[in-house]
């Protein structure tokens, strides 16, 4: 493992860490083991972040990404939640009156997902996540290949993750 060896020095400050006692560096570190690790590893890592007691809900975290990211990363996670959640999203969709989000093939496109709310996606992963809890680890694959919008949910959440990638030596 030599992205493992690489990093191993960060990780191990956060090996078993309270995250509300993390280093003030955690963004830097973060940067460094994203760098480093494997987009599986960074996903895992992202999955343990969202899943924690210690963060925000699954929903209110997707939501907050959704929106920091730019409309390619809007729609590329729409359409991650849409195909992870199948049915149940395109009937949420459907119920809040949405339904020209969605094109022919299925898809959210750029202009589209720009037009929605962080609310609305909150409420639609949250709706999805009680559907299909695996959600999380398919969103979090998704926000594993753009690290960048993960450090915006902030120190707990990325203190969780790079205790999550510190368990994979």
């Amino acid at each position: 493992m030599g992205w493992m060896n690489a990093v191993a020095g960060i990780l191990q400050k956060y090996t078993n860490a309270d995250p509300s006692q993390v280093s003030a560096d955690v963004h830097q570190h973060f940067d460094a083991v994203a760098q480093a690790a494997p987009q599986g590893a960074l996903a895992q890592g992202i999955s343990a972040a969202f899943n924690s007691s210690q963060t925000p809900a699954f929903g209110q975290m997707v939501g907050s990404l959704f929106g920091q990211s730019n409309p390619d990363q809007k729609a590329g996670m729409l359409n991650q939640l849409i195909a992870s959640a199948g049915p149940t999203a395109m009937a949420f969709i459907a119920s809040k009156g949405l339904s020209g989000l969605v094109n022919s093939s299925g898809q959210v496109n750029p202009q589209a997902a720009s037009q929605l709310s962080p609310d609305v996606v909150a409420e639609l992963a949250t709706h999805a996540q009680k559907q299909n809890p695996s959600i999380v680890d398919s969103v979090s694959g998704f926000y594993a290949q753009h690290p960048t919008l993960v450090k915006t949910l902030g120190v707990a959440a990325l203190s969780i993750a790079m205790a999550k990638i510190s368990q994979r030596s």
